[in-house]
């Protein structure tokens, strides 16, 4: 699905060929709501026997295209957004597992194009308001490093009256409003490179405050007054009005809207606060239907409706230490039909909702149930605007822009690859779905070990219940050819093989958490 037209790409100054200010249309607002650790289940239209009510997807979805197998690149948030606002999946940097720890540099290399960077290019406005969880370099008595025990750089001493560097505004976006992570330290809200309070108070840990406190970071600064239940409402009255102010300029606008729900700790605000009558994570993701709302709803009453692309998805799949048991009890299958949750590399970690709504474009009320990847947003979009990206950036993405305006009935992709937390793989193609699984929970015993391959159909059993490895060994090995070849040529796209930043291992577990950088040429 190539265009005529190449972006050329100069290295030293990033230098653009291209056709955009010929185009006969008007370049269209983008929009993207990324709400973390949102399962696939969780918007009621789609699943009409589960428990949340969530009226303002309900109709989203109605005047939508659902894509029905769409996947986040990972199970958990950083690696996730780092494909997303990349188009290269996170696997191939050097964080093989989890996610980036308080204080940690930022992943995303300065030199790297990124989504919001690519759109500047093009004469976008850029703004992600909500959560980042992609790393910054904070000023301190040490510098922000990467390390292999987890957030052991909250015992030292940070600056935070200091500017915080290679954050949001260095990447790609104009402006930034939001919090780093809501259960990390400092908590605080952040704007562009600055603290706005200083968090000179000492956070005291109470269960009582809402579900799955922050313990960890009992004594870590905290902002006087800071009022948890306030996060989501904050930024979401902070993205209504961006919608508004950015409707009255010429200029077309990107806004990435990063929930910091129903992510822990779950604190649903005063008016969702014991609303659903089941559980505080109820209430929470009620209030995470809500916030998405808003900003739809703040795109309808600007009037720029049929000129802005708004997309609604998750980072990855439902939380399974929020009360997912209580959910289950209620009835409410957070994964929908499939296995697993959060972190898992089962379809109920990475598959996610994924809703597209352009008026005039876009079929209202339409399914899809071809594979689609979250990095798949980035080539998407150059699309759009008629060009494409040097093969050295967005490795890993491919544009679905046909399937959206109709014009093509067939897959925009063969296959999709998925990460769990711990570092595991699976790919995709067709019916069939190869996992290469660790052998039992807890990395620091198994590191080095091999992994476990299982292959699944999941045309015939979707909830990953029957594995047909013995039985299948052709595919098996096919499967795993592929996906080994993906991983080492460094891209998922034809054309010149790229580079990993670090050795990446598929059927054995990884030995670090972070790999160890490759020797450049």
């Amino acid at each position: 699905m190539k265009k005529s037209l190449l972006v050329t790409f100069a290295l030293s100054g990033l230098i653009f060929i291209s056709c955009a200010e010929d185009r006969s249309i008007e370049q269209p607002n983008i929009v993207i709501i990324l709400a973390d650790d949102f399962g696939v289940g969780d918007i009621q239209a789609h699943y009409p026997d589960n428990k949340i009510a969530t009226p303002f997807l309900d109709q989203f979805s109605a005047e939508s295209m659902r894509f029905t197998n769409a996947h986040s690149g990972s199970a958990c948030c950083t690696p996730t957004r780092y494909g997303l606002l990349t188009g290269r999946y996170a696997w191939r940097t050097a964080m093989q597992e989890w996610v980036i720890a308080a204080y940690e540099p930022p992943l995303i290399d300065e030199d790297r194009l990124t989504l919001p960077g690519f759109l500047q290019n093009h004469g976008y406005e850029t703004a992600l308001i909500g959560k980042w969880h992609l790393g910054w370099n904070w000023a301190g008595e040490r510098p922000s490093t990467r390390e292999e025990e987890r957030n052991v750089l909250a015992k030292y001493e940070w600056d935070y009256t200091k500017p915080i560097e290679d954050g949001p505004i260095t990447r790609g976006f104009d402006y930034y409003f939001g919090t780093h992570v809501p259960n990390f330290p400092p908590f605080t809200f952040i704007e562009n490179d600055r603290v706005v309070t200083q968090p000179t108070a000492t956070y005291n840990w109470d269960p009582n405050e809402g579900t799955v406190m922050p313990r960890g970071f009992d004594g870590n600064p905290i902002a006087p007054g800071w009022q948890w239940d306030q996060i989501l409402p904050e930024i979401t009255n902070r993205a209504v009005q961006y919608i508004h102010d950015q409707s009255q300029k010429k200029e077309p606008f990107f806004l990435f809207f990063s929930q910091t729900s129903p992510h822990e700790p779950v604190v649903p605000s005063k008016d969702f606060k014991d609303k659903s009558g089941i559980a505080p994570i109820v209430d929470f993701v009620m209030e995470t239907d809500w916030s998405a709302g808003q900003v739809i709803k703040a795109i309808d009453e600007a009037g720029i409706t049929d000129n802005t692309i708004v997309i609604f998805t998750a980072d990855n799949g439902h939380s399974h230490y929020t009360g997912w048991e209580t959910l289950l009890e209620a009835g409410h299958y957070a994964s929908g039909p499939y296995r697993g949750h959060k972190s898992n590399i089962w379809e109920g970690g990475h598959r996610v909702p994924f809703l597209v709504r352009w008026p005039g474009h876009v079929e209202a009320g339409s399914a899809i149930d071809h594979g689609l990847s979250l990095v798949d947003i980035f080539a998407t979009c150059a699309d759009l605007l008629d060009t494409e990206v040097s093969f050295e950036f967005a490795e890993d993405s491919f544009s679905f822009l046909e399937t959206l305006q109709g014009s093509s009935s067939g897959p925009h992709r063969d296959h999709v690859i998925a990460h769990s937390t711990p570092g595991e793989f699976s790919l995709a193609e067709g019916p069939w779905k190869i996992v290469f699984r660790n052998p039992q929970a807890g990395l620091d015993k198994n590191r080095g070990e091999p992994r476990i391959r299982e292959l699944y159909n999941l045309y015939a059993d979707i909830a990953e219940s029957n594995n047909l490895a013995e039985k299948e060994p052709e595919i098996v090995r096919y499967l795993e050819k592929k996906l080994k070849d993906i991983v080492a040529r460094g891209t998922s796209r034809d054309g010149p093989d790229q580079a990993n930043d670090t050795k990446v291992t598929v059927d054995v577990i990884q030995t670090e958490r972070w790999g160890s950088p490759l020797a450049k040429d």
